[in-house]
């Protein structure tokens, strides 16, 4: 599998994005990065710190900033934070340098997942069910525009989702293979 791209998570809070993305980089033997982790240690601060500060604007441009410092790297899985594809220089990014794989959940997963959650500047107000479901309604069409692959992600242990996303991704890179051995035989 080691002939595989860059693979790149993408979906709401909640979906699982960095536990599977951690499983799946050890099953591939690759580095996991999280890209808003990665901001954090950049920046010495959290991301409510960097929201308050900076506004979602400025939070924006450093996230745009470290995904393009990020998927320059080989051999990754990287995580990235929910809002990454509201930016349509993100979803090129993503989609040129690598296979991105949707993390699919309910609203309803996603309020189980992040209840209790305080690092999630969005959902920081009285009524964080309207937000993930105002946030769906934007983010979601943009999730399936930019994904190679989507995987539902609700009510299966995190193993069971980075199995099917080793089956589906092994897939994708059949044809290349084919391709790449077709063109080496002339």
């Amino acid at each position: 599998m080691r002939s595989l791209p860059n693979l790149f998570l993408i979906g709401p809070m909640g979906a699982g994005k960095s536990t599977i993305g951690r499983l799946l980089a050890a099953e591939l033997q690759r580095e996991f990065l999280d890209s808003d982790h990665q901001i954090e240690a950049r920046c010495g601060a959290n991301i409510p710190w960097i929201f308050d500060v900076e506004g979602e604007q400025g939070f924006r441009d450093r996230e745009t900033a470290m995904l393009d410092e990020l998927t320059r790297r080989d051999d990754i899985v990287m995580a990235t934070g929910g809002g990454a594809v509201m930016r349509e220089e993100n979803r090129g990014i993503l989609r040129e340098r690598g296979t991105v794989i949707y993390l699919a959940t309910t609203v309803e997963q996603q309020i189980r997942r992040t209840a209790r959650d305080r690092n999630r500047p969005l959902l920081q107000n009285t009524n964080p069910e309207k937000v993930l479901r105002d946030l769906f309604a934007v983010r979601d069409p943009l999730y399936r525009a930019t994904a190679d692959v989507i995987v539902r992600t609700d009510r299966r242990g995190p193993k069971s989702v980075v199995n099917e996303i080793l089956r589906r991704v092994s897939r994708l890179s059949e044809p290349l293979k084919v391709q790449r051995s077709l063109s080496q035989q002339r």
